[in-house]
């Protein structure tokens, strides 16, 4: 909707002339932006990666947005693993686990490591690890997005240079056609423009912003197994990993006992 919306303001001037929006279609110029983009993208990075720079084009259109409580369900599960390892003892918390058959490759990854008794440090620096990893490869196809919004202008003035190229080659004393010819030429520049400005551009910064939210997440993830590992209580894991979350999702009362009345803080004030 949005792209839409955006192309009906640029080129709404151009629909309601004379000649409609036949003036803006050039087979020529779309051949030459985008097929020498594309070759350009594959001649500088990983064919399979271009691939999916290419598929997230696609997918930017049909993409829902995050979940805002995604961190406070983590969350969750954290604190009520925390409570089951301290009632049921790890061997029991293992069974449970193998039971619930977790897909998510991180967060059993870093389970692994918190029934595997490594110390809080390392499991952090281990599942650390694994979001940096995750991120470099993740992050390469918005680099490629961006390298092809900076490659869409340069092929569309290429279009145009061809395109004028073209008409003065066959140039005669006839010099009616010139005005339609050089309409023409242009649209290569205007397909290099629109198409990095309204497609590569905004899937790229699409695409960057799910990858840092996963890293984000694992990050958010890391902390909360080193205190799985160092067995803290469910209470003061809530309240730490409360840090993380967006006020309005904070949990100050552990969802392990949602059923009871909340306690009371109490709040000293000097006299």
């Amino acid at each position: 909707m949005g792209a839409a919306f955006g192309l009906l303001l640029v080129l709404s001037p151009i629909l309601l002339g004379a000649r409609g929006y036949l003036i803006l279609i050039s087979v020529a110029g779309l051949v030459i932006v985008g097929g020498g983009v594309i070759a350009v993208a594959f001649m500088s990075f990983a064919a399979g990666e271009v691939r999916l720079a290419l598929r997230a084009i696609v997918e930017m259109s049909k993409q829902t947005p995050a979940k805002a409580d995604d961190l406070s369900r983590d969350a969750a599960n954290i604190v009520n693993w925390s409570g089951q390892i301290r009632a049921k003892g790890m061997r029991r918390f293992e069974s449970d686990i193998a039971a619930a058959g977790i897909e998510d490759p991180v967060v059993k990854y870093g389970l692994n490591m918190v029934l595997s008794e490594y110390g809080p440090d390392d499991v952090r620096a281990m599942i650390n690890t694994v979001a940096d990893a995750c991120y470099e490869r993740e992050i390469r196809p918005a680099e490629i997005l961006e390298a092809m919004t900076s490659h869409a202008p340069a092929f569309g003035m290429v279009g145009t240079l061809i395109g004028m190229v073209a008409m003065l080659s066959n140039l005669t004393e006839n010099i009616s056609g010139i005005g339609a010819s050089l309409a023409v030429a242009f649209l290569s520049t205007l397909y290099g423009v629109l198409s990095a400005r309204m497609i590569y551009m905004p899937a790229a910064t699409r695409l960057r912003q799910d990858v840092d939210g996963r890293r984000s997440r694992h990050h958010f993830l890391a902390e909360g197994m080193a205190m799985l590992a160092g067995k803290k209580p469910p209470m003061y894991i809530q309240d730490r990993l409360n840090g993380f979350l967006r006020p309005e999702v904070q949990d100050y009362f552990g969802v392990h006992a949602r059923s009871a009345p909340p306690p009371v803080r109490l709040r000293v004030v000097n006299a």
